[in-house]
């Protein structure tokens, strides 16, 4: 072993995405991924609520668990700093402290939840329009929308008011992992996070509280906020074999971390597929939003670091869609009674549709909905008997995801905004490469594919980039 491996250090970079959990070890030195790892969370759960969308917590931190112990051992001793990142908007409630229970198996100390609730996540669907619509006006440039946060617990206080009688903490997911690894009685959460939940004013960093309080909002049970890149606390225990009293900045938003890890200049613009999709640049240093939120504009402005913001075109439909398409063929091929997996059908059609450079089929691919429109469902025209073949199919929906994308954010506003190149990345990107070829069609500007582009790396990034000058 080379000495300058014996006294390398690492920083944990942890994402907890909508489907898996990846963990990366970045070596604080160098800036490179030195080991990473990934998996499946399998955490959708049945809602006893209409439209309702939930997780179960237990199997997100088992998965996390399972990714970090495959990691060396050796190295995660040499931990000198965690980044936590995850799905943004989504709420989960605990007990304080009863909201984990430590445990060591096989020599490594690890958690798992206790007094938790099931996770709701960003693409819960319980609050309607009219419910909306009821709710006071947040003081904030940002619009709400169902799966948000604070309109979740809205919602809970009046269908479930006892249901929230159970807890005294709230959070995102990865703000409850980041709370069970201090050992926090409460709940701190970043700029980010917090504007992902809705009535919170990025701009005086605080929560609406006057309106909140006003319309009867348990605002105890609202977190903490912090600065985006800040340090949170330190681990209370070892964990995994990373040391006790190893710093744990504040949880960040998987969309922010990912444009961290790719945008390499502020003319960049980040285009990111995974299960959703979003399109965007960095605002100009010194820009302000203003006070009132555009619900019917496809462009909002996300915090990001240091008080700036990004553009954000932020689709609901990505490679979710495409999930959707596999899983309909599966189940119609199972009920006429030839049985075959999703993992088959998927590489398939995208072999079927690189056989179909171009088509005239148009398929409009919002099923579930705008955030700015919410009312829109997916569209299917232009249909003949000559384009119905699994390639037309294919080709159309990946040219949709891509064409609604650009129709929130269109090409011209990113060459006034000074864009020279797009990057691109995500999950669903990887795996598809007709969904690439339409990404390149859409575009008048270069388009590069990062590496190692994703919330996990730049979350450790920004770990490591803030360590020695902050965390210290």
């Amino acid at each position: 072993m080379s000495l300058s491996t014996c006294s390398s250090t690492y920083v944990l970079g942890i994402d907890l995405g909508t489907t898996s959990v990846k963990v990366v070890l970045l070596d604080s030195m160098s800036g490179s991924v030195t080991d990473s790892n990934c998996l499946p969370t399998g955490a959708d759960r049945g809602s006893h609520v209409v439209n309702g969308k939930e997780q179960d917590p237990c199997k997100i931190i088992a998965a996390l668990n399972q990714c970090v112990t495959s990691l060396p051992r050796q190295k995660l001793q040499k931990v000198v700093g965690i980044g936590v990142s995850g799905q943004m908007h989504g709420i989960v409630f605990w007990r304080a402290n009863t909201g984990c229970e430590w445990f060591v198996t096989n020599s490594v100390c690890m958690f798992k939840p206790r007094d938790t609730s099931q996770l709701i996540t960003w693409q819960d669907g319980r609050c309607s329009s009219e419910f909306l619509s009821s709710l006071p006006q947040p003081n904030s440039h940002l619009s709400l929308a169902t799966g948000f946060g604070c309109a979740t617990i809205f919602w809970l206080l009046k269908h479930r008011p006892e249901f929230l009688s159970q807890f005294n903490v709230a959070g995102t997911i990865h703000d409850y992992v980041v709370s069970m690894l201090c050992a926090s009685k409460g709940c701190s959460i970043s700029i980010q996070n917090a504007a992902s939940w809705g009535y919170f004013n990025t701009v005086t960093r605080m929560w609406n509280l006057d309106i909140l309080r006003e319309a009867g909002f348990p605002v105890h049970l609202l977190p903490e906020p912090v600065e985006s890149g800040k340090c949170a606390g330190h681990t209370c225990s070892e964990w995994h074999g990373v040391p006790a009293n190893t710093p744990v900045g504040v949880a960040l938003g998987d969309f922010q971390c990912s444009v961290y890890s790719s945008m390499t200049n502020r003319t960049d613009a980040v285009l990111n597929i995974s299960t959703s999709a979003q399109l965007t640049f960095a605002m100009p240093a010194g820009f302000t939003p203003s006070c009132v939120p555009h619900a019917l504009s496809p462009i909002a402005y996300f915090p990001y670091f240091n008080g700036s913001y990004l553009a954000v075109a932020a689709s609901l439909n990505g490679g979710n869609v495409m999930a959707t398409f596999v899983g309909m063929l599966t189940s119609w091929m199972n009920e006429l009674g030839v049985e075959i997996s999703e993992s088959s059908v998927y590489p398939q059609l995208i072999q079927a549709a690189q056989g179909q450079p171009d088509t005239d089929l148009r398929i409009v691919p919002t099923l579930l909905g705008e955030r700015h429109a919410t009312s829109s469902l997916g569209q299917l025209s232009n249909v003949s008997p000559g384009n119905l073949s699994l390639g037309h199919v294919t080709r159309a929906l990946c040219r949709g995801i891509m064409e609604n994308l650009a129709s929130m954010m269109p090409a011209h506003k990113l060459l006034e905004a000074g864009v020279e190149r797009v990057v691109a990345s995500g999950s669903a990107l990887a795996r598809n490469e007709v969904l690439r070829q339409e990404v390149e069609k859409s575009f008048s500007l270069p388009v590069v594919y990062g590496k190692d582009v994703d919330s996990a790396v730049g979350v450790a990034l920004v770990c490591s980039d803030h360590l020695s000058t902050e965390w210290s």
